[in-house]
């Protein structure tokens, strides 16, 4: 039986990748980087602010004593956002994206996309404890 402990970082961190997605979510990729550059055009701490799931990703981390799943999770989180700034610095600092690359984020997501780190961030939280 999943004891207390986990169920209550799992619904924590539940909690908080569902105020994420409340604020990202878009038709389309580019949908998504345009509401993130939004926050990011103000202030990049903002921005980072606005990412709670990261935090609590290296809390979690460093509760867990570092365990590989949670370091796991830490990266992966680190892997989004720096992804996030690097989409955002191409398309609207240095406005240099390909064609190929424009279709892509025009193109329309599926509904569940958004709605993944819901599935395997939980996980990987169990796992590490």
């Amino acid at each position: 039986m999943i004891d207390n402990l986990i169920l209550n970082y799992i619904l924590l961190f539940v909690f908080l990748e569902l105020y994420e997605i409340s604020w990202q979510k878009a038709p389309s990729i580019m949908g998504m980087v345009v509401r993130m550059n939004k926050y990011y055009s103000k202030s990049i701490l903002l921005f980072l602010i606005m990412q709670p799931t990261f935090y609590f990703a290296i809390g979690f981390a460093m509760l867990c004593d570092y365990n590989i799943f949670a370091m796991i999770l830490l990266f992966l989180k680190t892997a989004d956002i720096a992804t996030k700034i690097l989409l955002i610095e191409q398309i609207f600092t240095k406005k240099s994206l390909s064609h190929e690359m424009s279709l892509i984020f025009l193109a329309p997501i599926d509904s569940f996309l958004p709605y993944m780190g819901l599935v395997i961030y939980p996980l990987l939280i169990a796992l590490a404890i």
